[in-house]
């Protein structure tokens, strides 16, 4: 447990390097208004902060830097309320495509680093369902969404079907299911196995299964923005392969998915620090990340990733805002 002389003296530290990017050293914090005390002093503190895990002294350096760990506990117990002013433009409530984009480039050009944006979830719902024959055992499944999207697959299956048999199998899934969410057709499927004729009952199981598979990857996109924003964060200037890691980071996007799927699950802003979410494996990067809802249902997640060495009041602020931006555009208030 630290006392309020270490809290301070760490405090001051992580803001000192947080604004200067410089190792900070004793004589340094020992200039600071409102620290008062002697370098003598001061350096025993580290030392003790050093212990602790709390900073690190990188390479020769007579200075030490934060470590995630002191961060983590800078953010947790050491931030400030204080709102700093800027202007934001507000998204215009558009296509909801648009709106995501947007506020990725809002979420990158406010912070300069790199903006993420999770596209929001959608119901897997279908409206309509078409059979049509390619070839022998060869159909196309068209799956229309309920906001009109249209969705393709080639399926292969075991029985070679009719066109006729195809129309009537389309006409009885679009009147029994349609509207229904997926897991409501595959529960009434189990029930009604018995009674559907055999062309129908495989063909709705072909059905469910594609409508699954195309409605979740429909939801697996992930918008990112100002990636080459930290080509020019210091921090990474002096080891390239951190660099390249958080670049396969973001053209890999599935760890990313994983991240926003994960602080969906939490209210307010969420902070990662240094890769202690598992998730994003870069010390150097953190994530701070929120959700945006729609009518008043989370649907999705956005957030900024950039160095650890990150002024993370200002990032809760932009993440907070961006975040009610996207929810205001996306219910359709202003």
């Amino acid at each position: 447990m630290l006392d309020d002389r270490a809290k301070l003296l760490l405090k001051t530290l992580v803001e000192r390097y947080i604004a200067d990017g410089q190792p900070v050293g004793s004589r340094t914090l020992s200039r600071t208004p409102g620290l008062e005390l002697s370098p003598a002093t001061i350096r025993n503190v580290m030392s003790d902060l050093e212990e602790l895990g709390l900073i690190a002294s990188p390479h020769t350096s007579a200075g030490r830097i934060p470590t995630a760990r002191g961060y983590r506990l800078f953010v947790d117990t050491m931030l400030t309320s204080r709102r700093e002013p800027f202007t934001t433009p507000p998204l215009s409530p558009d296509q909801p495509q648009k709106v995501i984009v947007n506020a990725a480039q809002l979420l990158s050009n406010l912070s300069h680093f790199v903006g993420v944006v999770m596209a929001p979830r959608r119901a897997s719902v279908f409206r309509h369902i078409e059979f049509m024959r390619l070839s022998d055992r060869r159909l196309l499944v068209i799956i229309v969404s309920p906001d009109g999207d249209v969705q393709n697959r080639v399926i292969f299956p075991e029985t070679d079907y009719t066109q006729s048999q195809l129309v009537e199998a389309s006409n009885y899934i679009n009147a029994n299911f349609a509207g229904l969410s997926i897991e409501q057709v595959r529960d009434r499927l189990q029930s009604e196995m018995e009674k559907l004729r055999g062309e129908i009952a495989a063909l709705m199981q072909a059905a469910v299964a594609v409508s699954s598979e195309v409605l979740t990857e429909a939801q697996d996109e992930v918008v990112v923005s100002g990636e080459r924003n930290l080509l020019s964060v210091s921090d990474f200037s002096s080891d390239m392969g951190q660099l390249r890691r958080a670049f396969d980071l973001f053209e890999q996007k599935a760890q990313l998915m994983r991240l926003l799927d994960v602080s969906s699950k939490a209210e307010g802003v969420r902070i990662f620090i240094g890769g202690e979410s598992q998730l994003v494996p870069v010390e150097e990067l953190s994530v701070v990340s929120a959700n945006y809802e729609v009518d008043g249902q989370v649907v999705g997640t956005l957030g900024v990733i950039g160095p650890t060495r990150m002024p993370y009041e200002r990032m809760i602020q932009i993440v907070d805002i961006t975040s009610r931006l996207v929810t205001n555009a996306l219910s359709g208030r202003k």
